[in-house]
């Protein structure tokens, strides 16, 4: 396999394959080149954290409050990319690293209540510049572990001085609960290297069904305070715009 540089194949000079020049060379090469190929990325991370946070400004200008509460961006380092690669069998070429790992920038939107959880979802999507490559709801269908979060995959345009890049970056939406449970799984899933004791396994599991009652007992909350009717279908689907 060929570790190329951004815009560079084999025929054009690029690097030998790893096999040839021993992974260590061939990992210091991808090194190097991944700062180019990054940057790329963090210009999609930095169109799609302005996106958000002028609509947070908006909608908390209009007096309504914003329904994001707080946006954290987030860029894989090439020791997370690496990992990924080799962990789904993807080869340590920048065209395949581009096409197979959707997720080397993320954005994670924290909303108050489920239903502005897909509010922004289609608020941001509905914009005609962004386009929409995959949606997994998690809202809808918990993890069995009980994760929950919504997960896009949008693709942005980068205007750069040669050319126009077409960026993919990952954005999960979901509540202050969710966020919690989920900070929290995941410091436990780094304490136990992804092998959770039984007992703490089961905890965690009903931590996600507290916090799930917890947001539906607030989005019955919110509704009673935007004067909207109360409905008996799941709080999950009771708010989810169509398409979703």
């Amino acid at each position: 396999m060929t570790i190329a540089h951004p815009g560079r194949t084999a025929s054009d000079g690029g690097p030998a394959a790893p096999g040839a020049r021993g992974e260590p060379e061939a990992l210091r090469e991808l090194t190097d080149g991944l700062a180019e190929f990054l940057m790329v990325y963090k210009f999609g991370l930095d169109e799609i954290s302005t996106k958000l946070t002028i609509l947070r400004e908006e909608l908390s200008h209009r007096g309504t409050g914003s329904p994001i509460e707080h946006v954290s961006p987030r860029l894989k380092t090439p020791a997370s990319i690496t990992a990924k690669a080799r962990r789904i069998g993807c080869p340590l070429v920048f065209d395949d690293l581009r096409s197979r790992i959707r997720d080397i920038a993320g954005i994670r939107v924290v909303c108050g209540f489920i239903s502005d959880v897909y509010t922004v979802a289609d608020m941001l999507t509905r914009q005609p510049d962004v386009r929409l490559l995959q949606v997994k709801d998690y809202v809808a269908a918990p993890k069995p572990n009980g994760y929950r979060s919504l997960h896009l995959i949008v693709e942005i345009p980068v205007f750069l001085s040669d050319r126009v890049a077409a960026v993919p970056v990952e954005v999960q939406l979901r509540t202050v609960a969710m966020d919690f449970w989920a900070s929290l799984e995941h410091k436990l899933s780094y304490k136990y290297d992804d092998d959770i004791p039984a007992r703490l396994h089961d905890e965690l599991t009903a931590a996600a069904e507290d916090a799930m009652r917890l947001d539906q007992r607030m989005e019955l909350l919110q509704q009673e305070i935007r004067g909207t009717a109360p409905t008996t279908a799941g709080p999950a689907a009771a708010v989810r715009p169509d398409g979703w």
